[in-house]
């Protein structure tokens, strides 16, 4: 892609109380047959990679799912728009987590109902409460639930850092095209291995928005 247009992708420095934000890392994306299945695995395993730094480093691990009431009521016009979701009423197996990245004992759950992992849910709140400043962002899908809570994060005040290898989304395409728009907009587009670094020095280790272009392309 070309590169951003003046005034746009400006750096972002993340602070020294981030959290990891695992967003909808459940068997309805990787699970064969299923209407969100990915074309890979491959982000679930930089995903798992950077929430077990994040473990080790004790930094809190916040997981969202979606599940909708049996009648999908709780849905609105979104499973109208995406019917697809009504796989996701009631429970059920495609709304478990991976157990690549299965939430341990202490780690918070939020179950949502929209895109973003903010909207209808205590997020914002919790993280005031444990004074978070960056949340480091894996999970799916990069064009919708992934890319909706980055707009959101830096919308209530929080860096986002979005970890590109641990995010993933049905095509290239838009996958590509909302990293691309994220980094010019909304948050830093790193690499994993920028991610971790950071998250073994708790906050304070290497600064992904420092050098920018190496972070989000590694």
């Amino acid at each position: 892609m070309a590169d951003h247009a003046s005034g746009f992708a400006g750096t972002l420095t993340p602070g020294e109380r981030p959290a990891v934000l695992a967003i909808d890392l459940m068997a309805a994306y990787f699970t064969p047959g299923s209407a969100f299945c990915l074309p890979s695995r491959d982000c679930l395993e930089s995903a798992a990679r950077v929430v077990e730094v994040a473990r080790v480093a004790g930094v809190p691990v916040i997981h969202t799912r979606v599940e909708f009431a049996p009648d999908a009521v709780d849905g609105g016009v979104f499973v109208q728009k995406v019917p697809a979701l009504k796989a996701l009423a009631g429970g059920g197996e495609l709304g478990r987590f991976m157990p690549e990245v299965a939430p341990r004992t202490g780690e918070l759950v939020l179950v949502k109902q929209y895109a973003s992992a903010f909207f209808g849910t205590t997020l914002a709140s919790t993280l005031n409460a444990m004074r978070v400043d960056t949340v480091v962002i894996v999970g799916v899908s990069t064009s919708g639930c992934v890319r909706a809570s980055a707009v959101d994060a830096i919308q209530h005040g929080y860096v986002p850092l979005v970890v590109r290898d641990a995010v993933g989304d049905r095509g290239p395409e838009p996958h590509e095209a909302n990293l691309y728009d994220l980094q010019a907009k909304y948050a830093e587009v790193i690499a994993e291995p920028a991610a971790r670094c950071y998250l073994k020095g708790g906050g304070t280790g290497a600064d992904p928005g420092s050098r920018p272009s190496r972070w989000a392309s590694e």
